[in-house]
């Protein structure tokens, strides 16, 4: 046996390289190439006893070489036999790893004779080194799975609560799943009726479209564990005999689980990965069925914060429907006492037919301002409760609402003509930003206490061109008006107006 000290500085590079990286694969890849040359070999490679642990296969330097061709046999009429090659000397280290053979490190083809006492030594102190490496190299990458998918599941949860439909939060837990995963798909199951579950969403690089609506039957020995909450876990998807779906044989290994919060199940995900694909580690299967419970947990908080939201919702409907009430009782209760006055004046006073005709017409105005609140507020009840509005009433009845929070009561609201046909986009949104800051103004001015909007498309302009135009008056303090385009109404209060060609 060779004296290794004039190669303790070759082991204590060797030994400083397999420490260099963090990352597993990098760090048996450095392992490999140290080894092999510290003792000169052309071949070198780590075989794992568990490669499903870590997700990874052997890791190699390069092709096995072959030995040197022996010399050609003499001529014969007979057709020569291939010679047999000699397997080549190897020496076989293990490494431990927390008391566990984590594999073997095969070296083959030194350059220069056999390997030697010297080589096994010097290869035995790199292994105890790269036994502490990979086990630092495990942790590394622990921690970096489960800060993925932590953050993962905080985004869902966000994405959750921010106010999705039922269908794009199931895509949005099938998607992100399935990147975390580094799956072929993401999937989501749900029961159905008759004691199946069916597949509903699905994230996949191809199109889902024959993926999604796959049921499995009632009756699938995989069923019982799907239904009762518990997660499955299959090697191969395409053999295993539990699966019977019509899809089973494009994927691999696969993860089922189940989306429960508070005893509810809501569906079951299921994260396959191609046919062939490495298999899910240990790591990973707990690390993906703690994602799925907290991906339940945020659909359940999501659902239930859209409840909330149709109730409150439904309860302003309820008080715009007594604001309505309101309104429309004392409109109508004064028109007709102004109606009854104006019947007993020219009855009994002798008022000229000029008087009467102005106080029927103040009536008759009376009444057309209470039919045009009584449209709005059918209009605003008739808006899906969670969606924002499209049209151009709607926006604009979105705008007096938010000023009607600053206001603390509701701006009353009149549309005149055909406004969502003859309003383009343009001249819509140009509209929509001079009541935006009509509203701030109002809301400014102190003493207000109403607040009249109307937007007008069969007022001509002063050219005679078709126009729209839109006023808002308050009256909150005096003044003139003010004009943006157009002409502008005085009196008491405030009075704003916009006007522009259709």
């Amino acid at each position: 046996m060779h004296d290794p000290v004039p190669r303790l500085p070759s082991l204590l590079e060797a030994v400083l390289s397999v420490g260099t990286d963090l990352e597993l694969r990098a760090t048996l890849q450095h392992i490999v190439d140290a080894a092999a040359e510290l003792t000169e070999a052309r071949y070198a490679a780590l075989d794992m006893t568990d490669p499903g642990r870590d997700g990874l296969t052997g890791i190699r330097t390069a092709e096995r070489p072959e030995p040197p061709e022996p010399p050609a046999p003499p001529e014969s009429t007979e057709s020569p036999k291939p010679p047999e090659l000699p397997e080549l000397p190897e020496l076989v280290v293990p490494i431990h790893v927390d008391d566990e053979v984590f594999g073997d490190l095969r070296l083959a083809g030194k350059r220069e004779g056999p390997f030697t006492d010297e080589d096994e030594q010097l290869v035995r102190v790199l292994a105890t080194q790269a036994g502490i490496a990979i086990g630092n190299a495990r942790l590394y990458e622990t921690a970096r799975q489960r800060e993925r998918w932590i953050e993962g599941a905080a985004a869902v949860t966000t994405a959750l609560l921010s106010g999705e439909s039922a269908a794009d939060a199931l895509m949005t837990v099938a998607e992100r799943a399935r990147r975390l995963a580094e799956a072929s798909a993401g999937v989501i199951l749900q029961p159905t009726e008759d004691g199946g579950m069916e597949i509903v969403t699905a994230s996949t690089l191809d199109d889902p479209g024959d993926i999604v609506g796959v049921v499995i039957e009632p009756g699938s020995p995989v069923l019982e564990q799907l239904l009762g909450g518990e997660p499955v876990f299959i090697d191969d998807t395409a053999t295993d005999p539990r699966m019977t779906t019509r899809v089973r044989h494009r994927f691999g290994p696969s993860m089922m689980l189940p989306l429960q919060a508070g005893g509810r199940l809501l569906g079951t995900l299921a994260l396959p990965r191609r046919r062939g694909g490495r298999p899910y580690t240990a790591v990973e299967r707990l690390l993906a069925t703690q994602f799925a419970s907290q991906a339940a947990l945020a659909l359940v908080h999501a659902e239930a914060q859209h409840s909330r939201e149709r109730l409150a919702v439904y309860e302003d409907r309820d008080r715009i429907a007594r604001d309505l009430h309101d309104l429309v009782v004392q409109r109508l209760f004064a028109t007709g006492m102004m109606l009854e006055s104006t019947q007993r004046r020219s009855a009994g006073t002798g008022d000229t037919d000029k008087d009467v005709h102005a106080m029927l017409g103040r009536a008759v105005d009376e009444l057309q301002s209470t039919v045009q609140e009584v449209r709005t507020a059918i209009f605003a009840l008739q808006q899906p409760p969670a969606d924002a509005p499209t049209t151009f009433r709607g926006k604009v009845l979105r705008e007096a609402a938010g000023a009607g929070a600053v206001l603390g009561f509701q701006p009353s609201t009149r549309f005149i003509g055909a406004v969502e046909n003859r309003l383009a986009e343009p001249v819509a949104g140009r509209l929509l930003t001079a009541l935006r800051r009509a509203l701030t103004a109002a809301s400014r001015r102190a003493g207000a206490s109403r607040v009249e909007i109307t937007v007008d498309v069969t007022a001509p302009l002063p050219d005679g061109r078709p126009g729209v135009r839109l006023t808002v008056f308050d009256d909150g303090g005096a003044g003139n008006g003010h004009t943006e385009g157009g002409g502008a109404e005085g009196g008491a209060g405030t009075t704003v107006t916009w006007q522009s060609p259709l």
